[in-house]
């Protein structure tokens, strides 16, 4: 990672951060956890603090990246389920954007 994109990251762990210990601002009904929306606030402001457009990049489209990625170097499927919490095999398939077909017979090359 280059030295101009470690700042934002590190601007936006503070902020996380900041928001966990701060009761109020951000938080549903006084817990210490962030919000749906103020979750979002931050990743905008950090997406456009480095550059990128924030209508590009949101909160769901940076959870189905990672477990696009997670799947496409791993093949590992049912590690991309439990990541995404999908309690259905047929929901992280369909989730990923592959067929069911395909992946249970990914599922039998990889069993021991």
């Amino acid at each position: 990672m280059t030295l101009a994109r470690r700042k934002p990251v590190a601007r936006l762990n503070a902020a996380v951060s900041a928001c966990r210990y701060r009761r109020g601002a951000g938080t549903v009904n006084g817990s210490p956890h962030l919000g749906t929306r103020q979750y979002a606030r931050i990743v905008d402001g950090w997406v456009e603090e480095i550059g990128l457009d924030p209508a590009a990049y949101g909160t769901h489209s940076m959870r189905r990246m990672k477990a696009s990625l997670i799947y496409r170097r791993t093949q590992n499927l049912r590690a991309v389920q439990i990541l995404l919490g999908h309690t259905k095999f047929e929901s992280a398939v369909r989730y990923l954007g592959i067929e069911v077909d395909d992946a249970l017979e990914m599922a039998e090359q990889t069993e021991a």
